[in-house]
């Protein structure tokens, strides 16, 4: 029987939200199509952002807090949250698909035990055909919140379920010698092999819903090379972004690890 590669795919606000303000069923229907047609030789795990966004469609916030108190932004995260996975589940169900949610915090990651059983539940929930969507628990957790739109949190689970690779889609196509938000001179940047590579060419922007810009994703690509697997940095607001990657049909970035 062939062993199917594990991918991590780690969906942030600004790819969800396909550069509007609400969430898109279209992307999601454009994740459940590529998930089938990988089905036979990759097993897709996905980690998701979006829960505050998906609130910001439903809650009236007062212009003078309007969502940014890190308190205003986990009572989004809680009203916003099961409304994601709903929708995900939606779309997902009508392509075939089986979704189960899971609601992490970095802490456990910490710990030997709550990781352990981290890693053997989404594992049997692999076996078991369901997709794990797993995002962090900003209710109690505000990691993601401040710093990194989940970028860390991919990283680490690609690291538990030894993952054969992390693909980050964001709104770019890549890492660039520039921003290209800036500067459209910039030069995409097609692989890099070590990380002081990567920070010479890091500029921050303004992600809007997100909140993740490209150190956040180099300090994923740190976690993953500690396991030597590899991370893709791919645009996610193309349709059939995934598929084109692997099959080297889009221009992305490959963060790969010079091997000693």
């Amino acid at each position: 029987m062939l062993t199917k590669q594990k991918i991590v795919l780690k969906i942030g606000s600004s790819t969800l939200t396909a550069g509007s303000d609400r969430i898109s069923y279209g992307k999601i229907e454009d994740i459940a199509r590529q998930i089938i047609k990988l089905g036979k030789k990759y097993q897709v795990i996905l980690v998701s952002s979006g829960a505050i966004a998906t609130a910001k469609q439903f809650m009236n916030i007062s212009n003078n807090e309007n969502g940014k108190n890190i308190d205003s932004k986990q009572a989004m995260a809680a009203v916003g949250q099961p409304k994601l996975i709903r929708i995900y589940d939606e779309v997902f169900e009508s392509f075939g698909l089986k979704a189960a949610q899971c609601l992490l915090t970095y802490r456990d990651f910490e710990n030997k035990t709550a990781r352990e059983n981290t890693k053997n539940t989404i594992n049997k929930l692999i076996e078991y055909d369901y997709i794990p969507i797993i995002n962090e628990n900003d209710t109690v957790a505000v990691e993601e919140i401040i710093l990194g739109d989940n970028d860390k949190l991919s990283a680490l689970v690609a690291n538990i379920v030894r993952a054969n690779l992390l693909v980050i889609a964001t709104d770019v196509d890549g890492l660039y010698d520039n921003n290209p938000h800036l500067n459209p001179r910039a030069k995409l940047i097609k692989t890099v092999k070590s990380l002081e590579q990567a920070r010479n060419y890091t500029q921050e922007k303004n992600y809007g819903l997100g909140t993740g810009g490209m150190s956040s994703k180099i300090e994923a690509v740190k976690i993953c090379w500690k396991r030597n697997i590899p991370v893709w940095l791919v645009n996610g607001n193309k349709n059939n972004f995934l598929i084109n990657a692997i099959n080297n049909k889009i221009f992305f970035t490959k963060f790969e690890k010079i091997k000693n």
